[in-house]
């Protein structure tokens, strides 16, 4: 059915009349009876019967004059959103999931304030698939853990592995000790399983994962030990750092894709970077530094 013909029966409706419905669709009348004529024949039903000496809906007509306002409705918002669509700037975001919370939310607020019309496409995986999706062109920026030694990336946040526990219910000191950890190809994994060994300290592994909600999930629920980055605790117990063999520091960095997103250049990363570690409430006693 034609738009602007369903947008006249609709002009008819809120309008009692013909005539108005002309005016306000700026037509003559006679095109907007070669409209309502048109209607009905697609419609099969009669749209319309006298009631007197007016032309009123029948139920037919009524129920089109509901759909109508929807269909006009549908299509303007599809009108505007294509009209407006050459300007929105999409932006991939890769994120490990144990940083979702912590660091992606503020990362993402800064985006927004420095590039307009910014559309967001957030993945999560851990940091060396999100550096094989940045090497194959997958993504525009990743969040990714580094070691302090290395120059990768943009600074966003100094990081400390802990180990932590169930708030009430401390496994640390069971025999074997349940421990869930990350995948071997986590830094905290393999200096967990050495500090371990080196202390003397019988455990079992009871689940690797290669995302943070599983071994919080297992840690909240009293079942395990863990090994992870501090600023990714939430409400877990930090063990005592005497009593657990110490696991390594980290950096959490930005890196963006070899080739740079058009609206997000190395100088916007950096300088997004910078804001980020000014605004971290786990960087407020230390000085920004520009990396």
């Amino acid at each position: 059915m034609d738009i602007d013909a369903l947008r006249s029966l609709v002009a008819f409706v809120e309008s009692g009349s013909f005539t108005r419905a002309a005016s306000q669709t700026f037509r003559t009348q006679s095109a907007i009876s070669a409209q309502m004529k048109k209607l009905q024949q697609e419609s099969v039903s009669p749209l319309f019967e006298k009631e007197g000496r007016s032309l009123v809906l029948t139920p037919a007509g009524q129920s089109l004059a509901s759909y109508a306002r929807r269909i006009i409705s549908l299509h303007d918002q599809a009108v505007t959103e294509l009209k407006h669509s050459h300007d929105r700037v999409d932006l991939r975001i890769g994120c490990p999931d144990d940083y979702s919370v912590s660091v992606l939310p503020l990362l993402c607020e800064l985006l927004q304030q420095t590039i307009p019309n910014l559309c967001l496409r957030l993945s999560a995986a851990p940091s060396v698939k999100l550096r094989e999706s940045l090497d194959q062109g997958e993504l525009d920026l990743a969040i990714l853990t580094r070691s302090p030694d290395s120059d990768e990336g943009y600074l966003l946040r100094h990081d400390q592995g802990v180990w932590v526990s169930h708030k009430d219910r401390d496994l640390s000191q069971l025999r074997p000790m349940p421990l869930a950890l990350y995948e071997t190809d986590c830094k905290f994994h393999a200096s967990a399983i050495d500090g371990l060994d080196k202390a003397d300290i019988p455990y079992r592994l009871l689940a690797t994962s290669a995302n943070h909600s599983g071994l919080y999930g297992l840690v909240s629920q009293g079942l395990a030990v863990a090994a992870i980055a501090r600023s990714s605790k939430g409400e877990l117990q930090e063990l005592c750092a005497k009593t657990m063999p110490p696991l390594p520091a980290i950096d959490i960095v930005v890196v963006a894709a070899t080739q740079p997103h058009t609206a997000c250049s190395s100088e916007t990363v950096k300088q997004i970077c910078q804001r980020f570690r000014q605004q971290d409430a786990y960087l407020l006693d230390t000085p920004a530094e520009a990396v």
